[in-house]
């Protein structure tokens, strides 16, 4: 028996000696593994060396664009409750359109197509009975025949009167048919006639709407013509009173050389060296009559100048004004065109959006029953945040 267990011994080498080496290099990883996690898995330690200053410049960031994104929603939700109560007066009025069609349909059905007025009616008469005779009123009835053992063979002594009658009938079925269709075809008129009516409408105001941008582009291209034949205007009368101006002054130069003391050769200048302003009192005799009259013209040339710019800036204010009514009117006629235009834009995106709705719900709808039904479990989620690695 020992002799068994000793084979077996060194069979297997269950008597190895330990590896000190490897059990001190498998014990050091382990104390490491440990305090990795200690550092790792505390808080206090963790969160050592990180930007607070950035974090906190992230969550600002994040909280102004959580309010910006809070106004915008604001925004057009305050948008859509006005759009949606636009489009329930439109419904609204669409509904009161109906209801008076399906009210005049109703008055024309009970004006014009009783029960009584039908062909068929004797078939289904509830007071049939009553008004039905016996089975023989008198030896002349049409309504016996054979069969009746009222009449026989060779007895048919009204058969004018059955033939008379027999063609009244006929008459009258035939009126009552034409009668009839007389009542469908108005029918079908009046009904026709509703939708050209509101076809010719829809065209009335398509062509409306039409005109109205044609005249907003007219008034806007006219607008835009008065005012640069104004400024051309303005800009044309500039040069020429800067023309004007140059001429007088050269006219002046040559009025002032021509009567000055160097051309007139006049004996009598009391003109000082020390300025223009001042004269020589032993020589100065007054004013002549020539200067006194140079001045008077120059203050009238200086009074009718000046009227003369007041005129003109009358005239441009006028214009300006002018220009701006044509303007604001054209500017008031674009902006209705253009809130309709996206009053229209918006009601197509409230419908895209609507459509986009229905459809992610019936894909959270798939996700939630078809692909999502698999739940995870505790022991799912207890298997991670075991180790530091």
């Amino acid at each position: 028996m020992h002799r068994l267990e000793k084979s077996f011994d060194a069979m297997y080498k269950l008597d190895l000696p330990i590896d000190l080496k490897e059990v001190a290099a498998i014990e050091r990883r382990r104390n490491k593994e440990q305090q990795r996690q200690s550092r790792i898995f505390n808080a206090k330690y963790r969160t050592i060396g990180v930007d607070v200053a950035t974090l906190e410049r992230q969550v600002e960031e994040r909280k102004t664009l959580e309010r910006t994104e809070k106004a915008r929603d604001e925004a057009f939700d305050a948008d859509r409750q006005q759009y949606d109560k636009i489009a329930l007066m439109l419904e609204q009025r669409e509904l009161e359109v109906a209801r008076d069609l399906t009210r005049a349909v109703q008055n024309f059905s009970e004006q014009h197509q009783q029960p009584e007025d039908r062909r068929e009616f004797d078939l289904y008469d509830p007071d049939a009975l009553k008004k039905d005779r016996p089975a023989r009123v008198s030896d002349d009835d049409p309504r016996c025949g054979p069969a009746s053992l009222q009449m026989f063979a060779g007895e048919d002594l009204s058969e004018k009167e059955r033939k008379k009658l027999q063609t009244e009938l006929s008459k009258k079925w035939l009126t009552e048919q034409k009668d009839e269709r007389k009542r469908s075809e108005a029918q079908h008129k009046f009904a026709d006639h509703l939708y050209d009516k509101k076809r010719v409408e829809l065209d009335e105001r398509t062509q409306h709407l039409s005109r109205m941008e044609e005249d907003c582009r007219k008034a806007v291209i006219m607008a835009t013509n008065n005012f640069n034949q104004a400024l051309a205007m303005e800009a044309s009368e500039r040069r020429r009173l800067e023309k004007q101006k140059e001429e007088d002054n050269n006219f002046a130069e040559i009025y002032n050389h021509l009567t000055g003391d160097i051309l007139t050769e006049n004996p009598e200048a009391a003109v000082s060296s020390f300025g223009a302003h001042r004269v020589v009192p032993d020589r100065w005799k007054g004013m002549s009559p020539e200067q006194l009259k140079a001045i008077l013209e120059t203050q009238e040339m200086q009074c009718q100048e000046k009227q003369r710019l007041k005129e003109e800036e009358k005239q441009r204010n006028t214009e300006w004004d002018r220009q701006r009514l044509l303007a604001g009117r054209a500017a008031m006629t674009l902006e209705q065109q253009e809130e309709e235009f996206s009053r229209e834009i918006r009601k197509r995106l409230d419908q895209h959006n609507q459509q986009l709705s229905r459809e992610q719900k019936a894909h959270l709808e798939y996700l939630d029953k078809v692909v999502y039904t698999n739940n995870p479990t505790a022991h799912f989620h207890s298997q991670f945040n075991t180790t530091s690695r």
